[in-house]
């Protein structure tokens, strides 16, 4: 029988008050909205928190997805359900729907949340390679106030994020521009695995040139879940079938994949860089 250690349980009705909660409980707290990956690994005892703050009833503060000036805001109680389901987030940036369709199942998407998915830290992410991608930024709230943190800075190892123990991730921004066009590819054992590989990309073109690229990669051992010296290489170059593949290799030539049940290195380098074109080739389609 898996049972979790004892600890101690609040439930936060503002975002004040999950902050003064964790202030009072102190590093050993752990924050819990949807609980998919955090109950699991509390039943092993591969986590012991001391206290959980459940943040279920904070989805009016941090629930919402609107367009505020020239970003897409999203809440991080957002449950993957509702970024699948919505239009104002999936018209601007199909990638949400290529990566949320293929995220777990139903049940999991309907309970977990982006922020949870992203303070996670978990080298397999999906979402953490679509943010990555999007050049995204990160609004987290502490004692001290609010402070934002580019997405490609967030994850600073295995499960190791920016947030502070005292401190509560309530928002993702993400820059809109016209001409953006956006694509997830995933190869997973089965439907709803954690990824082999992924890849996202993401193309701004204008007059036939490809302005901005953002290249998002998980499970395949990609810093901070990105491509940098890939997108270097396609800004400045028209789109094309041969430009993306180099893309592609020079990307994958930045992982450091490792063999594991779901495969050895060299597939999952081979991988990488195979979806990574495919994932450019749709996203300069929707452009």
């Amino acid at each position: 029988m898996q049972v979790p250690a004892t600890f101690a349980y609040e439930r936060a009705d503002s975002v004040p008050h999950a902050l003064e909660l964790l202030e009072r409980y102190g590093p050993e707290a752990r924050v819990v909205a949807g609980g998919h990956s955090l109950i699991p690994m509390m039943k092993l005892r591969l986590a012991q928190p001391e206290a959980l703050i459940d943040i279920n009833g904070l989805a009016g503060e941090l629930g919402r997805i609107a367009v505020e000036g020239d970003e897409l805001a999203i809440g991080a109680m957002v449950r993957h359900t509702e970024l699948l389901e919505s239009v104002t987030a999936t018209d601007l940036f199909p990638i949400f729907r290529d990566a949320e369709r293929v995220i777990a199942d139903p049940i999991v998407r309907n309970r977990g949340t982006v922020g949870g998915s992203l303070c996670q830290g978990d080298p397999s992410e999906d979402l953490a390679a679509v943010f990555a991608a999007l050049r995204a930024t990160a609004v987290v709230q502490g004692p001290g106030g609010v402070r934002t943190v580019p997405v490609r800075r967030f994850h600073q190892g295995p499960y190791e994020t920016a947030v502070a123990p005292n401190e509560l991730l309530i928002q993702l921004r993400v820059p809109v521009a016209a001409g953006t066009g956006s694509a997830y590819e995933k190869v997973e054992r089965r439907a709803g695995d954690w990824p082999v590989a992924a890849a996202g990309a993401v193309l701004r073109i204008e007059g036939g040139t490809i302005v901005q690229a953002g290249i998002g990669l998980t499970a395949v051992g990609a810093p901070h879940f990105c491509a940098p010296e890939a997108e270097t290489y396609l800004e400045g170059r028209e789109p094309g079938e041969e430009a993306f593949a180099e893309a592609g290799r020079i990307a994958a030539e930045g992982c450091a994949p490792h063999a594991d049940q779901r495969g050895p290195a060299d597939y999952k380098r081979h991988l990488a860089a195979e979806l990574t074109r495919r994932a450019l080739v749709r996203a300069a389609g929707r452009s």
